[in-house]
């Protein structure tokens, strides 16, 4: 994963991870897969596959954090990038940094853990 000059993960992002790799087993290629083409093609070349949006209404002004709704996963077979895995991340332009922030199966839970957002992102952290 080189294509951006910092790539992290949150400890809770490994916890899910590691929750989702039991259930899809390529899952974790698949991340490698997304940051290396969808991410490097939404940030560095400004292509919009209408799969990436900017998570609004968090009164957060840097980093810019999203959440991709397009994510191939190859375990779930039929599924394509509508397989119903989500990333949240938080995006530092100026330091061309990508933070994985959250992974989860929408079939789990519905929405990202905006608690965990302001945690680590939220004015006064």
């Amino acid at each position: 994963m080189g294509v951006f000059k910092n790539l992290s993960r949150l400890p809770e992002f490994d916890e899910e991870l590691g929750k989702l790799g039991k259930r899809f087993r390529t899952i974790r290629d698949d991340l490698e897969i997304f940051v290396d083409k969808q991410l490097f093609l939404y940030h560095k070349l400004k292509i919009d596959n209408r799969g990436i949006f900017q998570i609004i209404g968090l009164s957060i002004d840097d980093p810019k954090l999203f959440k991709a709704k397009k994510f191939a996963c190859r375990s779930l077979p039929g599924k394509g990038v509508q397989s119903g895995i989500r990333v949240i991340y938080a995006y530092f332009e100026k330091q061309d940094k990508i933070e994985l922030v959250e992974i989860y199966f929408k079939g789990d839970k519905e929405t990202e853990d905006r608690r965990r957002i302001a945690k680590y992102y939220g004015k006064g952290r």
